[in-house]
């Protein structure tokens, strides 16, 4: 509100040349509330980008590892260790119980096939031996007298026929005689007709003698054969019994080293019970323990190789155990020097070298079971999970079947711990 001067009032110096200048305004992106709000704005651009996305996860750069898919020539081939073992290996078994009474051998000594290893003591058995062997004596002896009776009656009958054989021809140049007699006027009818009967009944004789001989040899033989048999089985009772004696030594099953023979003189053993085994020397396999992922793909007669020699696929034992399930190779030409217990690294070939997309080994594939993985993008700051499929793998390569092209760069480690599909990588 203005403040009227009276008229008298003196005029202050330069009063007349004051007046009132207006200031330009400024313009709209120099306003302090435009600034502030481009302030707030990039403020908030800039922790949106700090703040993880939703689903994602950070993890620092140096806490990963990444390898690149590339095609290249992919080896099919299957690393595995070893363990040297004999080729055949047989148990030495107890055939009939009793006390270790003397050790022939010891643990750790090469055998024969047949060779003593040890001596059994059985007082029991020795008896129950003794007793059956003169049973089956006793039973040998009437088999024995009944073939002697067999043999008498043959030969009593055989002297039969022979006495009526001598009987008839007597009996027929007796006739002769008498004939020629009677026919030159000697003798009369009546004095040749007593020798002619003679004659016949010898005759009748001796073919009722060769008849009853041809029945009875008949029967005879049927007895004998019975009685052979009995008289066979009755000696392999016999060898059978004498053997329960020759159980009580304990020999070696077939020639090798005799390994795991522990056994002690005093110590009692029952049948069936395990004395040691005998081992093959000379004559290796190899057996190990492979990853049940290669159940499928490891079969009978692949090849491997160990220290430049050849071996193949002899056995594959399909049960798994611990994830694991075991497989056994042969030697093409065993090297020297090999012992039992050995470990050797051994490559078994699964498959022929062929060019194939392939990307590195490493935890991603435990993690995901190969069928996902963290992709780079171009700068390298994120990655984002992926639905891959996966083939062949060897410990430098996996085949990539779809879901991945060469030169992209994936994550290799282990990422089962994250839970979202992007990584924010700092």
């Amino acid at each position: 509100m203005m403040t009227e001067q009276p008229e008298h009032a003196t005029a202050q110096p330069g009063a007349a040349m004051d007046r009132r200048v207006e200031r330009p305004r400024a313009p709209w992106w120099r306003r302090r509330a435009t600034l502030v709000a481009v302030i707030l704005a990039l403020a908030a651009i800039l922790v949106w980008r700090m703040l993880p996305a939703s689903g994602s996860t950070d993890i620092a750069a140096a806490d990963i590892e990444t390898g690149e898919v590339t095609r290249a020539p992919f080896a099919d081939y299957l690393p595995v260790r070893a363990t040297v073992a004999p080729r055949v290996t047989t148990l030495v078994g107890v055939l009939s119980g009793g006390q270790v009474e003397t050790l022939i051998v010891q643990d750790g000594a090469m055998v024969a096939a047949g060779q003593p290893l040890a001596t059994l003591a059985n007082p029991t058995l020795k008896l129950d031996v003794l007793t059956r062997e003169a049973q089956i004596a006793s039973q040998l002896g009437s088999v024995a007298g009944e073939n002697l009776g067999i043999e008498r009656n043959r030969l009593d009958r055989a002297a039969q026929i022979a006495q009526a054989n001598y009987d008839l021809i007597k009996a027929r140049r007796d006739l002769g005689i008498r004939q020629q007699l009677h026919d030159k006027g000697f003798l009369s009818d009546a004095g040749v007709k007593s020798y002619a009967e003679e004659a016949a009944y010898q005759e009748k004789r001796l073919a009722q003698l060769q008849t009853g001989g041809a029945a009875e040899a008949r029967i005879t033989a049927t007895q004998g054969a019975r009685l052979d048999d009995t008289r066979g089985r009755l000696e392999r009772n016999l060898a059978a019994v004498r053997a329960g004696l020759d159980a009580l030594t304990i020999r070696a099953p077939m020639a090798g080293r005799l390994t795991n023979f522990t056994i002690q003189p005093g110590q009692t053993l029952k049948p069936g019970d395990p004395a040691g085994q005998v081992d093959s020397e000379g004559s290796w396999k190899l057996t190990a323990d492979v990853d049940e992922y290669y159940l499928g793909r490891v079969r009978v007669g692949q090849k491997a190789s160990a220290d430049g020699a050849v071996l193949t696929v002899s056995k594959v034992l399909p049960a798994v155990k611990d994830g694991r399930f075991r497989v056994e190779l042969t030697f093409d030409a065993a090297p020297a020097g090999l012992n039992r217990g050995q470990a050797l690294d051994i490559r078994i070939t699964l498959g022929s070298t062929a060019p194939a997309l392939v990307a590195p080994v490493g935890g991603w594939l435990e993690a995901g079971g190969g069928t996902s993985a963290f992709v780079l993008d171009a700068d390298g700051s994120h990655a984002r999970r992926r639905a891959v499929k996966t083939g062949r793998r060897n410990p430098e390569q996996v085949e990539i079947q779809s879901g991945l092209t060469a030169g992209e760069r994936i994550v290799t480690s282990n990422t089962a711990s994250v839970k979202g599909d992007i990584l924010n990588i700092r």
